[in-house]
């Protein structure tokens, strides 16, 4: 297996698949880089150069105690980047995994990176406040912290439904699959689901999103339960100065495990 340093130590796990133009995937809350693997697989046979990593505290990466927020994770993208050697690269994110991204694109002005595809993110804000009064309330942060702390594996469990929209009539997600995607959130540690959601839900990087300047291209689902559209991908559009947003009608959170060829395909038109 491969892996490279964080700069505070923390080993990363990584892989790196195909030959061509650089795509990079950041996963989303404490899944791990199989994830993306069919959207990988497809892509690195149409010669594109496919890396993913398992963020800090989740997969085969190290477990460390603290790290997990925005800025801390940005840096250990950046160190994969520069450790690679990575140049001309599309940047492809899903949920939280588009805060680390957009971190990275304002702690990092640099041309490496062309455009970046983000999916079903949790940007820019999802807190309730006074200036994001339609956001999520915080009592319901603490009811899941308290929920993982108690029974994490009943947690995941009851999340799982709203992610694949298992309850959908024309739902084609088997129980295979909903199982792989519970054991894979599962390898994450507990210090790691915990901090990782207070860092998603609690950071607000409207400012951060002002500050980027590369393409963007957002793809999100009606049925987002975990990051519902308008109070996401609809505020972002607005923030990023060059910005598409494409709806998935009908998709929940978890569609780039569920509808890769029109991901895939959006991703190569975008690239194109």
């Amino acid at each position: 297996m491969s892996f490279i340093k964080a700069e505070d130590g923390t080993n990363l796990f990584y892989k790196d698949w195909g030959k061509g133009q650089t795509i990079l995937f950041v996963h989303g809350w404490c899944i791990n880089s199989d994830s993306w693997e069919y959207i990988m697989n497809n892509l690195a046979r149409k010669n594109y150069r496919c890396v993913a990593y398992d963020q800090r505290g989740c997969g085969r990466s190290d477990q460390p105690w603290d790290g997990y927020d925005f800025k801390t994770l940005a840096s250990d993208l950046a160190r994969l980047i520069n450790e690679l050697k990575l140049d001309d690269i599309i940047l492809v994110g899903h949920s939280m995994g588009c805060g680390v991204i957009s971190q990275y694109l304002a702690d990092n002005n640099d041309a490496k990176t062309k455009r970046a595809v983000l999916i079903g993110g949790t940007i820019p804000f999802l807190l309730k406040t006074d200036n994001n009064e339609d956001g999520i309330d915080e009592i319901y942060l603490d009811q899941a912290i308290t929920f993982m702390q108690k029974d994490r594996p009943a947690y995941i469990r009851s999340i799982v439904g709203g992610f694949f929209d298992l309850s959908a009539e024309n739902c084609k997600v088997t129980n295979d699959l909903t199982e792989w995607g519970i054991s894979i959130t599962l390898q994450a540690s507990m210090q790691a689901s915990i901090e990782m959601l207070r860092t998603g839900v609690k950071t607000d990087l409207r400012e951060v999103l002002k500050t980027i300047n590369i393409p963007v291209l957002l793809l999100h689902g009606t049925k987002d339960e975990s990051c519902p559209l308008e109070l996401t991908a609809k505020k972002a559009q607005k923030l990023f100065k060059d910005c598409q947003l494409k709806i998935y009608e009908d998709q929940p959170h978890g569609m780039y495990m569920m509808d890769t060829e029109r991901i895939n395909a959006d991703i190569i038109s975008f690239v194109s």
